[in-house]
């Protein structure tokens, strides 16, 4: 193996060469990087940034960095490509890994805040915009340009992580030991992508609440706000919210022996949504029968013309909070949510190639057939069988929160279900684990302990039990992932105080309170297997 290495690492310093003469051999070396011989690529920027305060191109200030190496350039792989990344490296104390970071929503911008907080850490990261400068729910850039949904759907970040990986050998001279990466939403459907599309990039994933099955997810978006929108008497208001959340918490809440607020398994709520119908005239305190017909598509989620489920719906607890469904599912009036945006830069950009098209009049057969006919390929990562990841020794952590108003968890639930189905449970148990968080929303926030590790963020308890630090643990010690202590914090900054922690279990188990003491700390808790019973979707 030392051989091996010894003859990569020669390799890779033999193409960053310029002009004859060969880098520096101190990392501290950064401006020679400028000349680095990389594969459809440009640099455009190489300089040593000193420690402190640092304002990259957009975004916000980022203060109390170590010095580093910041490389930026512009990887083309196509005529019509233009992926712009950036790969930021400590010039002391290195821990010798490297974790890039991913992206939310349509990307277009290199999230400069996560690649601060990896470096703080110690780690070599790096970041890219996917090919393309945008908001998050914008894909205009997408209009009659496939090779840019390709970038988008899966190119961009292998390229850049094959960059990075080249950039970090030459600057520090030997290759990372271990690489990383850890993302959600938008980057947990770019991470199963890297672990089923290119299984050598990283020995460690950690994605969380993916949007892996996108053509789906978004035609069932369609078709949920088909039912919302298409008829003003079937539209709910976010004012109708706090009793439909009262209601669900009335009926489920109790059902894991703690009224908290947060349901431990909500595919175990049998919430009526009858209960709320209006017997008397129209009112915030109830819904209509048409808007109960609304809300049971909205738990149900969308179905063909024959009745078939296109993609999981919305679980019972999730509806209420700055997170909840507000922004994400019924907007501050009809179509203005983001699931509705969404779903309508897809449709026109990527898929139908008009920018008239309508969802309140598509036809939710012939946009399935040709969400799937022209994106499938390019943007979803369902693919159950990971069995080149788990042969090279990757390691999969998948986590979603219970309570997600975005990307339904069952999703997840139901993903994983399928690589135990292929691969078979031993297997599948050897390198992969699944964590469902109640009470939390999409990817962070919500009324339960939310906080365990995930995208840098902390535990009370230490960065020790948390889960990107269980991912290293079983990546390099062989140490497989148990509990994990999760926090709910109250407050930011110096005034952050710790409300409750609790444990997370690794599925199909569930945290059950043990009877006695304070709902708030973990340790009156413990996991237990539960009957957790997801929904399939074709």
């Amino acid at each position: 193996m030392r051989i091996v290495a010894a003859a990569r690492g020669a390799f890779f310093l033999s193409i960053f060469v310029t002009a004859g003469a060969a880098l520096a051999a101190t990392p501290s070396d950064c401006g020679a990087l400028a000349h680095a011989n990389l594969p459809n690529t440009a640099i455009s920027i190489a300089d040593a940034v000193p420690a402190g305060h640092f304002t990259p191109p957009y975004g916000k200030p980022q203060d109390q960095l170590p010095a580093f190496c910041r490389v930026a350039g512009v990887i083309r792989p196509t005529a019509d490509s233009y992926i712009r990344f950036e790969a930021w490296l400590p010039l002391t104390d290195w821990n010798g890994k490297y974790l890039g970071v991913g992206n939310g929503g349509f990307a277009g911008s290199i999230d400069y805040n996560g690649m601060a907080g990896d470096l703080r850490r110690g780690y070599a990261t790096a970041g890219t915009d996917t090919g393309h400068e945008a908001d998050g729910v914008d894909a205009t850039w997408a209009f009659r340009h496939p090779e840019k949904v390709k970038d988008f759907g899966y190119r961009a970040l292998h390229e850049t992580t094959a960059d990075a990986k080249r950039l970090v050998e030459a600057f520090y001279r030997q290759p990372a030991k271990r690489s990383y990466f850890d993302s959600c939403s938008d980057g947990g459907r770019e991470a199963l992508m890297e672990a089923q599309r290119f299984p050598e990039d990283f020995d460690g994933i950690l994605a969380g609440a993916p949007a892996n099955n996108w053509t789906r997810l978004l035609t069932s978006d369609l078709d949920i706000t088909k039912t919302l929108y298409g008829n003003p008497v079937d539209y709910i208001s976010t004012a109708n919210l706090p009793a439909l959340s009262a209601a669900v918490l009335a009926a489920c809440d109790a059902q894991d022996g703690v009224k908290d607020g947060v349901l431990t398994d909500p595919t175990r709520c049998r919430f009526n949504p009858e209960t709320l119908l209006c017997k008397e005239p129209e009112s915030r305190m109830c819904l209509t029968a048409p808007q109960i017909t609304a809300l049971r598509k909205i738990y149900a989620g969308g179905s063909t013309s024959h009745g078939q489920q296109i993609f999981p719906g919305f679980t019972p607890g999730s509806e209420e909070g700055t997170g909840g469904w507000g922004p994400w599912i019924l907007g501050p009036g009809p179509s203005g949510s983001s699931g509705a945006l969404f779903l309508v830069n897809y449709f026109r950009y990527m898929v139908m190639d008009d920018p008239s098209w309508n969802p309140l009049t598509a036809d939710i057969d012939a946009s399935e057939e040709a969400a799937d006919s022209k994106t499938a390929q390019d943007l979803n990562s369902t693919d159950p069988d990971l069995r080149r990841f788990q042969a090279r020794g990757g390691k999969l952590i998948l986590y979603h929160g219970w309570n997600d108003p975005a990307i339904s968890p069952i999703n997840t639930v139901n993903y994983y279900q399928s690589v135990v189905s292929t691969m078979g449970a031993t297997t599948v148990h050897s390198f992969a684990r699944l964590y469902m968080i109640p009470g939390m929303q999409h990817c962070m926030g919500g009324p339960g302990a939310t906080s365990f590790g995930q995208l840098g963020s902390t535990t009370a308890v230490g960065p020790e039990h948390g889960i990107y630090s269980a991912l290293e643990q079983w990546v390099e010690n062989g140490t497989a992932p148990g509990d994990i202590i999760a926090t709910k914090y109250v407050g930011t900054g110096p005034n952050k105080t710790v409300e409750m922690t609790r444990p997370i279990c690794p599925y199909s188990q569930a945290p059950a309170y043990k009877g006695s003491g304070d709902t708030n700390d973990y340790r009156n808790f413990a996991c237990q297997a539960a009957a957790v019973t997801p929904v399939h979707s074709r």
